[in-house]
């Protein structure tokens, strides 16, 4: 067994080892405890699983200040950005307890024995039910918000999964923390034990994902990553839903009326997007399409100042400073492309970088641009004229998020834009900036490829819809149908005869 180190990114140096890495007989293990407790978990009902959800933030808000300083210690993201990551992980674990208790999530229907156009019809009734035991891999960019506490976690519970956690070689002892204050939390709440698990280790990672009783994997990580474990699942004697968010790169639409308008505020706020959290964000615009002629021209000077004044941020560690440093120079030495700006030098033995913005021809564009590049760098592509703009939309690849930046008032064009888009991407956003996901009801954060299911998002109240599969009771007795089922129950809405009916107060 190798030891689980934990590493300051700001000095490169270890600082503890958490634990040692996760044996295929612990593995074992951990997957049987977490099979066995699916029925239990089940059993707690929505009350019962809403009240767990609560007792999980409780329990990490009492712990705050521990929880933030460990993970600023290994992941260099700073104070305020983590205690904002907490609060968002606070908030989605309770914003799922509050689904559970609504209700229809379920998708309950009822359709009663009858006479159809077809002949004669059994009683059906339909709603989903937890899938089973679920592997969550953390992100290195969100120790809190995609790791052991995280929506997949949160929404894995909230439908009644037990999840097992990949803790992320970035963070170990954040996700060891984490781990630690949630089960003994669990455990005071009343979950089964085998709710929760941790392993460390990519041989456990790869372990998880291939063991029998996990029947869904939840994901966000590299294309490299995400494809190995997608080997692993196709090799299974019963492949099974892998829900990954590979990468992004997210392009943004400045029109001309928008940069005649407020051109120097768009440079400033776009380098304010692209360097947010050192440039790690999955939703970062990395490709900025910026119109030819003096006001496009305003845009990008306030974005070379803004760069230049932007000191070198820590990266989350040694892997992705070096493919940070070596894509991005490689970006740099592409015919056509030119280096704008560059921000401030790295200071000290740290995973540094330096912010960079380069520019080329958007009638022109390399296809390596078209790729992310995880860290503070963006390319901006100068369109003249729309016909040139739309050309090069069309090489764009498939995204997270794509931006448009308006003009006061101004719909037609960035309506062509919209539709040109839509099919590449799973959230449109206007006049603002895509590094923020918010988690709502109406929230979407995923698309097409490399997200590998474009049916489902993993931020938001829908993301509990990967982790439940439907089940239809064909003329069951009352007695043996769940309780949202029966005749009698009120407490859901349910679509009964093909009319959705609201529960009572």
């Amino acid at each position: 067994m190798s030891d689980v180190v934990s590493i300051d990114p700001r000095t490169g140096e270890t600082v503890e080892v958490v634990a040692q890495e996760t044996t295929t007989a612990e593995v074992e293990r951990l997957c049987a405890a977490a099979l066995a407790a699916a029925p239990a978990l089940d059993d707690l009902g929505r009350t019962g699983r809403a009240a767990l959800l609560q007792a999980l933030a409780d329990a990490l808000e009492g712990r705050r200040e521990d929880v933030v300083a460990v993970a600023d210690r290994e992941t260099g993201l700073g104070f305020t950005r983590l205690n904002g990551e907490l609060t968002r992980t606070c908030y989605q674990l309770r914003l799922f307890g509050e689904v559970l208790l609504e209700g229809s999530y379920l998708e309950a229907g009822i359709d009663h024995a009858g006479d159809t156009p077809m002949g004669p019809r059994p009683d059906l009734r339909r709603m989903l039910v937890p899938i089973g035991p679920v592997a969550v891999f953390g992100a290195s960019n969100f120790p809190l918000a995609f790791s052991v506490p995280g929506g997949d976690t949160a929404s894995a519970l909230a439908a009644g999964s037990p999840v097992i956690v990949k803790a992320h070689g970035s963070h170990p002892a954040t996700s060891q923390l984490c781990f630690e204050i949630m089960s003994a939390a669990a455990r005071e709440a009343g979950a089964p034990d085998g709710t929760l698990g941790i392993v460390h280790g990519l041989q456990a990672g790869a372990d998880l994902v291939a063991h029998p009783a996990i029947r869904a994997v939840g994901f966000t990580g590299s294309v490299n990553g995400g494809k190995a474990l997608i080997d692993i699942i196709e090799r299974r004697p019963d492949p099974i839903p892998f829900y990954g968010e590979l990468s992004s790169l997210n392009p943004l639409v400045v029109t001309p009326q928008a940069a005649a308008e407020r051109g120097e505020q768009l440079g400033r706020e776009l380098v304010g997007s692209f360097t947010l959290g050192a440039g790690q964000f999955c939703t970062k615009p990395g490709l900025a399409f910026v119109p030819s002629g003096a006001e496009g021209d305003a845009v990008v000077a306030a974005m070379a100042d803004a760069v230049r004044e932007t000191a070198a941020p820590t990266l989350l560690n040694e892997g992705i400073a070096g493919s940070y440093g070596r894509i991005s120079s490689s970006l740099a030495d592409l015919p056509g492309v030119s280096t704008v700006a560059t921000g401030g030098e790295p200071q000290g033995p740290g995973f540094q970088a330096r912010p960079l913005l380069l520019s080329t021809d958007a009638a022109d564009l390399p296809h390596e641009v078209t790729e992310e590049c995880f860290g503070p760098v963006a390319v901006v592509a100068r369109y003249d004229g729309e016909k040139a703009l739309f050309s090069a939309l069309e090489a764009m690849p498939s995204s997270l998020t794509a931006t448009i930046l308006r003009g006061d008032r101004e719909t037609e064009l960035p309506l062509a834009v919209s539709q040109e888009l839509r099919t590449r991407a799973g959230r449109l956003v206007y006049d603002a900036y895509p590094t923020g996901v918010a988690v709502s009801w109406a929230q979407h954060h995923g698309g097409p490829w490399p997200s590998t299911n474009s049916q489902h998002t993993s931020v938001g109240t829908t993301a509990i819809r990967r982790f439940l599969r439907p089940v239809t009771w064909q003329g069951a007795p009352q007695e043996v149908l769940p309780e949202e089922l029966t005749d009698d129950y009120q407490g859901i809405p349910r679509r009964i005869d093909g009319k959705l009916q609201l529960p009572r107060d």
